[in-house]
């Protein structure tokens, strides 16, 4: 962060207080009105807006009283204590131009980014950046609503001009179109202050990489299922872990934690190689498999299963080396084949590439955040990685499709007859088995030790009978049993009133202390599930700091948000009074 911003923010944190009471003094809809027309119908539920410095909350919160989901990024932290304070519905971030770095770990797309009075503080040289960041967190469609300020700066808080066409021209670098200029007095009846109001659109056309990937997965030639694996694992991370991804600063780029990928492509290729299903058009079962080397012979040998390759587990002995030298076959051989292979169109310049250099472990493994970032990274296009983010549900369908096709391909050529259904029985993803036991051991051995157990919604006394272990966030949604997802609930509400539903914003914030002391009595007064438990958190959840309680429950607030947005889950408002 440079001097002058950090002076900047230093001048709103000073002054926080007075300039909240300044903002709610003037109306959002005097200070939004050349923009109302073009929003979304009031009760889109279905819309999510980021609004960049947000301040006070003022016009956040008026959107969010339209039905429409809000995410207000402010940097001052005098300022953001102010907002949470006047809004606290609002989804409150510590964030900042030009990076925007902790809204982009969300995961989120946004149908609006709002910047009212923010662009004069951004200074010129950090403008195009800036911009970047803003124009990939829309989806396709959205609109940037910028109000730029036009006249003297005040003498406490530095501000840079702002001119309207050097905003025209960063629209038309990153292909939106100006929808609307409107120019109009300062509301405060500052008489050398003037606000030039800006409207830009995303255009509505799907992806830029959805042609890219129709080409990798449907036309290139493949004399081998291993494109297809490199995609599904990348596609996996998109779903299930998507904070891992670390955005790069010199260009529209991720990476991911090599570790990782690898691990999803042994989670996807073990069950086939030990059902004999041939990957290439040669060879079946390991022979011919490139990254089937002694690791991965060992895996099979000593009976891993796909699903215990998850975050969190421990590996120990034979079963630790096994895993250790098959992640490292994996990542010699994606960079040899797939990503060197995986061409843009009309290119011989691969898609993907490798960075950083591998990390020498040894001894027993925890597949932790540590062990993941040990294999170096795995480099991704941002427009690809986005377009995973958000179509991954569609696009791990069409990966599966055409690998069972190509499965059956090399069968037919190899002289092999496959019974229907047998290929795809073997690619169904196997997430780790709903087992909440553990959970529930730790829930009746805390009854046993302090004679108190009570709902995380209701806050019920809790007895073996009426104790039922709820995924947080349903199972149904998002299949994760994590520790940090395994909560104490009265059988009545799991069973009968949240069911298979994500808990509303306000039902989660109303649960907030009693899911922090369950997590604290459950698993970090142990040593071993506290590593695990944190282990879990880092990878899952978009952590804006530690893996301290207060950060974990935050992420979660942050995850419950992005399935909200993405599968449009119905929710339960919490808990009906008087029934337990």
């Amino acid at each position: 962060m440079s001097d002058s911003s950090s002076d900047i923010i230093d001048a709103y944190d000073r002054s926080a207080g007075l300039l909240a009471r300044q903002y709610d003094a003037l109306p959002s809809t005097c200070v939004l009105g050349p923009w109302l027309d073009l929003l979304p119908a009031a009760g889109r539920d279905d819309v999510t807006i980021l609004d960049v410095g947000a301040g006070s909350g003022r016009d956040g919160a008026y959107l969010q009283s339209l039905g429409f989901k809000v995410v207000a990024a402010e940097p001052a932290a005098g300022m953001r204590q102010e907002g949470v304070a006047r809004q606290p519905d609002l989804h409150w971030i510590d964030d900042r131009l030009p990076d925007l770095s902790a809204v982009h770990r969300l995961g989120l797309g946004f149908n609006i980014v709002l910047l009212s009075a923010v662009w004069m503080h951004v200074a010129p040289q950090d403008r195009a950046r800036a911009f970047r960041k803003l124009v990939t967190l829309l989806k396709p469609g959205g609109l940037i609503l910028m109000s730029l300020r036009q006249g003297p700066a005040p003498d406490d808080r530095p501000m840079y001009p702002a001119p309207v066409g050097e905003v025209e021209g960063l629209a038309r670098d990153h292909g939106l179109s100006v929808l609307r200029v409107t120019t109009r007095a300062d509301i405060q009846e500052r008489a050398d202050v003037s606000w030039t109001l800006i409207a830009l659109q995303l255009p509505d056309d799907g992806s830029a990489s959805l042609p890219l990937l129709r080409g990798i997965i449907l036309n290139d030639d493949k004399s081998s299922t291993y494109k297809l694996g490199l995609l599904r694992a990348i596609t996996k991370i998109a779903d299930v872990a998507p904070s891992v991804a670390r955005s790069l600063d010199d260009g529209d780029e991720v990476a991911l934690p090599m570790g990782l990928v690898a691990l999803n492509w042994l989670r996807a290729y073990l069950p086939l190689i030990r059902a004999e299903l041939p990957q290439t058009s040669t060879n079946r079962g390991v022979n011919g498999l490139g990254f089937a080397k002694s690791g991965v012979r060992s895996l099979i040998a000593l009976g891993v299963a796909a699903q215990e390759l998850r975050v969190g587990a421990t590996f120990t002995g034979d079963r630790a080396a096994a895993l250790l030298a098959a992640v490292s076959d994996v990542r010699r051989t994606l960079i040899d084949m797939p990503m060197r292979f995986t061409t843009w169109p009309n290119s011989q310049q691969p898609v993907f590439a490798a960075a950083g250099r591998p990390t020498r472990l040894k001894g027993h493994v925890t597949i932790d955040e540590a062990f993941l970032a040990a294999f170096g990274e795995l480099i991704v296009p941002g427009a690809l990685w986005r377009t995973m983010l958000r179509l991954g549900s569609w696009i791990d369908p069409i990966l599966v499709a055409e690998w069972a096709r190509l499965t059956r391909l090399y069968a037919t050529r190899q002289g092999v007859d496959l019974p229907p259904g047998r290929v795809e029985a073997e690619m169904i993803w196997l997430d780790p088995s709903r087992d909440v036991s553990i959970a529930r051991l730790a829930a009746l051995g805390l009854r046993d030790r302090s004679g108190a157990l009570r709902c995380v919604w209701s806050g019920a006394s809790l007895s073996a009978e009426t104790l039922d272990i709820d995924h947080a966030l349903p199972w149904s949604a998002w299949p994760c049993g994590d520790l940090w997802n395994l909560l104490p609930s009265a059988r009545r509400i799991n069973q009968h009133e949240k069911r298979d539903k994500l808990p509303s914003a306000a039902a989660l914030s109303k649960a907030q202390e009693p899911i922090i002391t369950w997590w604290r009595q459950a698993w970090l007064g142990n040593p071993a599930l506290r590593a695990r438990f944190q282990a879990e958190a880092r990878v899952a959840l978009p952590l804006q700091a530690s893996a301290a309680e207060e950060d974990v429950f935050a992420g979660l607030q942050w995850r419950r948000l992005r399935l909200a947005q993405e599968q449009m889950a119905p929710e339960w408002p919490g808990p009906r009074q008087g029934r337990l």
